[in-house]
């Protein structure tokens, strides 16, 4: 594949981190736009354009109503379509923090039924307070796009910043779907591994689900942000460690080789 891989990084009022993503694309040697929700609605953008999609965390439309669901009520109004055929060819479509959030609202995530219907919820933390600081968590890969440059089995430490991430399932079926199929791709834990209790699980989530992935691999949804740790430097125990990658750059670094082998 010789031609750049684009990628687009969608903002509306409210979001941040945009700039993160758009570097750890850039340094990952893609061609990456900030493209605000208002470009793809009135088509002066097309979501078919790009070969990633990347939604950024923040607070999308205030989190007014609830967490991601103004950001998800647009695209649901305007271009879920596009959306739903980005998916299906398998391009890679990733969400970190209130990313994530949209991307449960859209219900392209977990989407167990295989109906795009909402089945989950990005609930308040059990401990009623905003989260931010760094946690461990065990890579379960499976099939995941995003998990390519990881080992399975392996512990990483990636920052938090949330109040409202504590995932909850419609009902047990779907809690059950997501565990056959192999969905919950990246889980809290402690230094070890071990899945544990707060606050090493920072908000209470079902399973200690830290992030999710679709049946088909190629839309991840995670509560903790890679694009604040492309560098090592701004890992918080950066100053302890040897010069390295920084943890985040394997999640941008495993979609732009998926791109380049598959598209």
């Amino acid at each position: 594949m010789n031609r750049q891989i684009k990628v687009a990084v969608l903002t509306m009022e409210g979001t941040n981190n945009e700039v993160e993503a758009y570097l750890s694309f850039k340094h990952s040697g893609t061609s990456p736009e900030i493209v605000h929700l208002k470009k793809l609605e009135n088509k002066s953008k097309r979501l078919e354009d790009y070969d990633i999609l990347f939604f950024p965390g923040g607070f999308s439309g205030g989190d007014y109503v609830r967490a991601g669901a103004i950001m998800a009520a647009r695209l649901r109004s305007t271009l879920l379509k596009d959306l739903e055929k980005l998916v299906e060819i398998g391009k890679p479509v990733m969400g970190s923090c209130n990313g994530f959030q949209v991307l449960v609202e859209l219900g392209l995530i977990p989407n167990v039924g295989g109906e795009y219907g909402i089945e989950a919820a990005l609930a308040p933390n059990i401990s009623n307070r905003f989260e931010a600081r760094t946690v461990y968590l065990k890579i379960n890969k499976g099939n995941c796009l995003f998990l390519r440059d990881f080992s399975d089995g392996e512990v990483v430490k990636l920052p938090i910043a949330h109040s409202e991430g504590r995932f909850v399932t419609r009902d047990s079926d779907i809690l059950k779907g997501i565990i056959s199929n192999g969905m919950n791709v990246i889980s809290y834990s402690d230094e070890m591994g071990r899945l544990q209790g707060y606050p090493w699980n920072p908000n209470g989530s079902e399973q200690n689900i830290a992030g999710l992935c679709n049946k088909e691999g190629n839309v991840l949804g995670i509560m903790p942000h890679p694009e604040r740790v492309f560098y090592y430097v701004t890992e918080s125990d950066w100053t302890r460690t040897e010069k390295r990658e920084g943890m985040g750059s394997r999640f941008f670094s495993s979609a732009v080789s998926f791109v380049r082998e598959k598209f």
